[in-house]
């Protein structure tokens, strides 16, 4: 058994919640592995952001609806400017990426099974497949640095749990969109076309946050 897929797959789902205490004694028991992938696997996690130190153990990882404000309104600032420079130093080859991601996600539309963790992973991939060539064809490395650090796994994958079929398809459109403007080197293009992508990511999260605090994934803002 993977340790690692299975105990972030439990953390999306809610089968651990957020502030959840977890041991790697309680997970080994559980998933009936020794305590090394168990180790390993919280390591990953922790670089993920899915799961926090603690004095003994690790915990879920919390997040209020400023926490999600914050972390996209940064995502839209970096990526935004992501693609303005992709659009002005672009190669051929970076176009091609692009153009193989978007194919890779109209591939994965169309085996996509809503609620279904493996139809959820590929979309997943596929987007930052594509998010990452932007990226790359921006040819500013402390972007990518930067970028790492507020593109976090479990918001990610909650949004794509709670999107359709219809509202993957517009995420694939926006993708065409910044692909064009980036082909045509149309900067401004690019940069809007991608905040209002990933405004549209965060407001899906803002208006499904009951839904995510009633499967135990939100917890209530701090007061």
């Amino acid at each position: 058994m993977d340790a690692y897929n299975y105990i972030k797959d439990a953390i999306v789902i809610g089968k651990y919640e957020p502030g959840m205490r977890l041991t790697e004694e309680s997970l080994a028991n559980e998933l009936q592995l020794s305590r090394t992938p168990i180790r390993e696997a919280i390591k990953q996690l922790e670089s993920d952001g899915l799961i926090v130190p603690l004095k003994r153990g690790v915990s879920v990882r919390n997040f209020t609806k400023e926490d999600i404000k914050q972390i996209y309104d940064l995502r839209t600032l970096l990526e935004g400017y992501s693609a303005s420079q992709a659009a002005i130093n672009r190669t051929e080859e970076d176009i091609t990426e692009m153009e193989a991601a978007n194919v890779s996600f109209e591939k994965a539309l169309e085996n996509y099974e809503e609620n279904d963790m493996n139809s959820i992973k590929e979309i997943a991939r596929v987007n930052h497949q594509f998010h990452d060539a932007v990226v790359r064809a921006s040819r500013n490395p402390h972007l990518h640095f930067h970028i790492s650090k507020v593109v976090v796994v479990p918001l990610v994958y909650r949004s794509f749990y709670w999107y359709n079929l219809t509202q993957l398809q517009r995420s694939l459109e926006f993708h065409r969109t910044i692909l064009t403007a980036v082909r045509r080197q149309d900067p401004e293009r690019a940069r809007i076309a991608m905040h209002e992508h990933i405004y549209q990511g965060r407001d899906h999260v803002m208006n499904h946050l009951d839904d995510i605090k009633d499967n135990h994934f939100l917890k209530e803002d701090a007061k």
